[in-house]
């Protein structure tokens, strides 16, 4: 069934496949490349293969996708019988995919807005799923696009990482940070803050690491009524036990989802990584 209003978002939103098929949202693939080879996340590499990769330590590195590609997105959503689309990507302090989108943007067929959320993962996720739910109840394009903006504005993400070296080699941390981090031997926490990667605070111990994630989702979530999100990387049982403990403890949590990262983040965080995404509503 065609929209009104096409929501287009990238693979780093991590949505659930079942909620981007309800709610007809398109995803444009950002790219992987392991040695001399590129992958398409989403649909050629999956999160073993690039856990695998990482850990035998080759070089791994990401790149947006092209604007022909949001081009092309456009033109297809145009066709499907769209009058207007709204492009939610991540954060552009990380990535140049919104550069991207908003370059195509310019010769759409039909009025575009991109919006940088300043969010990655199921917090990306969450904006383009407010977004759709708009447009599904009769919405307006802006109507959608303010109430993804509200959403990001809202929402927020914490993450544990076994080491600093992955965001680091990314660039995605700066090298004192990491180098902190690693000649102290703590366990890191970070957070997004204004569309960055910052290192919130420094524990000693993973255990207490992810207790310490556990406390800092809680206090966030407050006593209305939220979404929230567990991602990670090659660590299924950890990240089940924590959604199990979040789930008790946030009774007014609306969905609560647990997915493994897809392979452009999980380059930068490496194995092992355990983040909780906090979106009320």
């Amino acid at each position: 069934m065609s929209r009104h209003v096409a929501i287009v978002t990238d693979s780093t939103a991590y949505l659930p496949p079942q909620t981007m098929e309800r709610h007809a949202i398109t995803a444009v693939p950002l790219t992987v490349v392991i040695g001399d080879r590129a992958w398409e996340e989403g649909t050629e590499i999956s999160a073993r293969s690039l856990a695998e990769a990482l850990q035998k330590r080759r070089l791994v590195t990401t790149s947006r996708p092209s604007p022909e590609v949001f081009a092309a997105t456009y033109r297809a959503a145009a066709e499907a019988g769209a009058a207007g689309i709204v492009s939610l990507h991540l954060s552009g302090e990380i990535s140049g995919t919104y550069d991207a989108a908003v370059l195509a943007a310019k010769d759409a067929p039909v009025p575009v807005r991109v919006v940088d959320t300043r969010m990655v993962g199921m917090a990306l996720g969450f904006c383009a799923q407010v977004a759709a739910e708009v447009v599904d109840a009769g919405g307006s394009l802006d109507e959608a696009v303010a109430a993804a903006e509200k959403r990001a504005a809202g929402t927020s993400a914490f993450f544990y990482v076994d080491t600093l070296d992955y965001l680091r080699r990314g660039g995605r941390i700066g090298a004192a940070q990491a180098l902190l981090g690693s000649a102290l031997a703590v366990k890191p926490l970070l957070e997004l803050e204004g569309g960055r990667i910052e290192l919130r605070e420094k524990v000693r111990t993973a255990s207490k690491a992810i207790a310490r994630l556990e406390e800092i989702a809680v206090e966030r979530a407050g006593n209305g009524a939220v979404d929230v999100a567990v991602h990670h990387l090659s660590a299924p049982d950890r990240a089940a036990a924590l959604a199990e403990r979040l789930r008790e403890r946030l009774p007014t949590v609306e969905d609560l989802q647990v997915t493994e990262v897809g392979a452009v983040i999980g380059a930068h965080t490496g194995p092992g990584l355990l983040a909780v995404v906090v979106s009320p509503r």
